[in-house]
């Protein structure tokens, strides 16, 4: 007979789990008071605030694959971690949260620091239970980690309540595979895999956007054994980043709002689309009442609510992509797609001479966003862990990292969390200590989480963070730039001295304001495994271009403030 604190560790345990993100309560410490007795083989990092906890598993769980484990208290613990809920259910982030509760007599009376965590998080989790007694702990904890990592993996809570915890029940814990009437992985039909075959057969300009299925199912390889055999040109959404090289010779790059103009002209251009483990959110998809208007559209999921959702297309095919693919690359004959392929090269010239040339090698004095996060990536060369915050500094990222290995870009895509950055690179970090993690931030998100820097102090976790110090925050200064008359509204920063708080928690340090100080900083920045905080002062009215204006169409393309992109022309 044990407690149920000792089974919840011992069943963590049994689940593979090595590292815990967490912060300490009242309703939670029995389970804090027993993860004493198993310091040595359940490493806890002490974040210093709950939302820091979430983002750093799921930072965690999107570069080792496996679901990232959060512990923190009832009441305000409890409500911290629902804004990462959220991302991580909207980004297929698997998580298992368990938050204390108070007693299971003091359910519904308010009691100190009670709040209706199954209320709050059943519409923004893919499963949330409470535990009352400890028997139930090892049936619970045995589906949470199934559910979340099962599938289109996403985040699971369990509310475990005081009574749970220190209650005693005879322990045997067995992880499962299997729950009637839940169908994680469904079996593509062979007729629909045959369609598509013939489908992409007989396409004259096919191509494939891919979305972080891909990664999701460890389908890499499979789609790249797919555009070779077919000659198909390929773009991804923000997610599906690194799935493929950056130099694979059918990647077109990104696709969507600022996305490379190739891909979203041959999506506006092409007879057959396949769509593989995305869901057409609306910054790739732009104005969707003509989004592919032209083209047959396989869309391979393995979420049914996704097909038919917000595109109606001519082919659903449900299934995991890894399966698919397999099934479905042996059905298509090799082709030869290179005149089709060509018609990328009037775009990328465009692309290059108007876009990316200025913000690389720019003609004033003024350093910019996309000419630091180009020279970072031609120092890693494509081996680090990229992970962005939310804004401009995560589409420049996005734009011009290189990637040579899969889960290697970690971002808040669908929620558009700002603050996601610092803490999720330091779970990114803990799950890979031998590479590289550098973060791209801009001052307002790096604000929103910066007690986090304690968290990396304690640990020593080797973060490179990279500043994109502009006063402003950027992303919304452009929009009212651009659409809203210039009237810059509650946009303009006051920023701290980062030098001083750099030093206060013992990080190494370097400001940059002239060009001829980059390349040596960072330089200085890789040069160890330490901590380090590079601030760089970019132009404060930067801009990311392309641009894709909301409501337009996918191929109406914002070249700069004054050009746009004419296919043809």
């Amino acid at each position: 007979m044990i407690t149920g604190s000792e089974a919840l560790m011992q069943a963590l345990i049994a689940e593979g789990v090595e590292t815990i993100f967490g912060y300490p309560g009242g309703q939670i410490m029995p389970v804090y008071d027993q993860l004493y007795d198993y310091r040595d083989c359940l490493h806890h990092v002490l974040v210093r605030h709950e939302q820091g906890a979430i983002h750093a598993a799921q930072g965690y769980a999107r570069v080792k694959g496996v679901p990232g484990v959060v512990i923190c208290t009832s009441g305000p613990g409890a409500t911290n971690v629902i804004t990462g809920v959220a991302d991580a259910i909207i980004d297929s982030t698997p998580l298992v949260v368990i938050a204390g509760q108070v007693n299971v007599g003091l359910l519904g009376t308010d009691a100190f620091q009670e709040t209706d965590v199954l209320g709050m998080t059943i519409p923004i989790a893919k499963w949330s239970w409470q535990i009352r007694r400890p028997e139930d702990i090892p049936w619970a904890v045995a589906r949470a980690f199934y559910i979340a990592k099962s599938g289109r993996p996403g985040p699971v809570v369990l509310d475990l309540t005081r009574d749970a915890q220190i209650g005693m029940l005879d322990f045997h814990y067995e992880p499962i595979d299997f729950i009637r009437s839940y169908i994680p992985c469904p079996v593509a039909s062979q007729e629909s895999i045959e369609e598509a075959a013939r489908l992409i057969n007989e396409a004259q300009r096919p191509f494939v956007v891919f979305g972080q299925g891909v990664i999701l199912s460890q389908a890499e390889a499979e789609l790249e054994a797919f555009l070779d055999k077919g000659d198909i040109p390929a773009g991804s959404t923000l997610l599906g980043l690194s799935a493929l090289r950056s130099d694979n010779r059918h990647f077109m790059g990104m696709a969507g709002m600022h996305g490379r103009i190739a891909t979203n002209v041959m999506t506006q251009h092409c007879d057959v689309l396949i769509a593989i483990g995305m869901r057409f959110d609306d910054r790739v998809t732009g104005k969707m009442s003509t989004y592919a208007t032209q083209a047959k559209i396989i869309h391979i999921d393995i979420d049914n609510a996704e097909i038919n959702k917000n595109i109606q297309v001519y082919l659903g095919i449900l299934g995991d992509a890894k399966n698919v693919l397999s099934r479905l690359t042996p059905l298509i004959a090799e082709a030869d797609h290179a005149d089709w392929i060509s018609t990328a090269d009037e775009c990328r010239n465009t692309e290059y001479e108007k876009v990316i040339s200025p913000e690389i090698h720019p003609q004033g004095s003024e350093l910019t966003m996309g000419e630091v996060e180009n020279l970072v990536a031609e120092y890693v060369k494509g081996e680090a862990i990229v992970v962005t915050d939310v804004g401009q500094n995560q589409m420049t990222a996005a734009r011009y990292s290189r990637f040579t290995h899969s889960r290697s870009l970690i971002t808040s895509g669908g929620l558009g969390t700002m603050g996601f950055g610092l803490p999720a690179a330091i779970g990114a970090k803990t799950a890979a200590p031998s590479r590289p993690v550098c973060l791209f931030v801009g001052d307002g998100g790096l604000q929103m989480t910066i007690q986090e820097l304690g968290t990396i102090m304690q640990e020593g976790t080797g973060v490179k963070i990279v500043l994109l110090n502009n006063n402003w925050l950027g992303n919304v200064r452009q929009w009212q730039q651009l659409f809203w008359n210039e009237r810059y509204s509650a946009t303009r920063m006051m920023n701290p001295d980062y030098a001083s708080l750099a030093a206060a928690y013992g990080i190494a340090y370097r400001q940059v304001e002239q060009r001829s100080e980059l390349a040596s900083a960072v330089e200085e920045m890789f040069a160890d495994d330490r901590p380090f905080l590079l601030n760089v002062h970019v132009i404060e009215a930067g801009m990311v271009f392309p641009m894709i204006p909301p409501g337009k169409s996918v191929d109406e393309i914002m070249l700069n403030t004054n050009e746009w992109f004419e296919y043809g022309k």
